[in-house]
């Protein structure tokens, strides 16, 4: 617009610059437009931020079941650890019983 003006002037001898009030209007369009693109690149950058802390809060839920899990596998093994020992005991008592008796 102000280019087109500019070439009509300088073609026709005359230099006419545009108005104030034009001036102001395009000033505040590119600032509005600005202000479009800048707002848009926020809630962008603001709904990334949000998806990676999501994706972080699911894969810490996955690791707390898994910890869960081991944690169960782990008591079993333990308690079934425990019951054998007390059966070897019993075992290990009962043949140095007989030791005893044999001498």
């Amino acid at each position: 617009m102000y280019l087109h003006a500019l070439a009509t002037a300088t073609t026709a001898g005359t230099s006419s610059s545009p108005e104030w009030p034009q001036v102001i209007l395009i000033l505040g369009v590119i600032f509005v437009v600005f202000l479009l693109i800048v707002s848009a690149f926020a809630i962008w950058q603001e709904n990334r931020k949000i998806k990676i802390a999501a994706g972080g809060q699911e894969e810490i839920r996955q690791l707390v079941d898994r910890y869960e899990q081991l944690a169960e596998k782990t008591m079993d093994a333990q308690q079934r650890i425990a019951t054998d020992m007390a059966e070897l005991r019993t075992r290990t008592a009962a043949v140095e019983q007989i030791l005893r008796s044999v001498e």
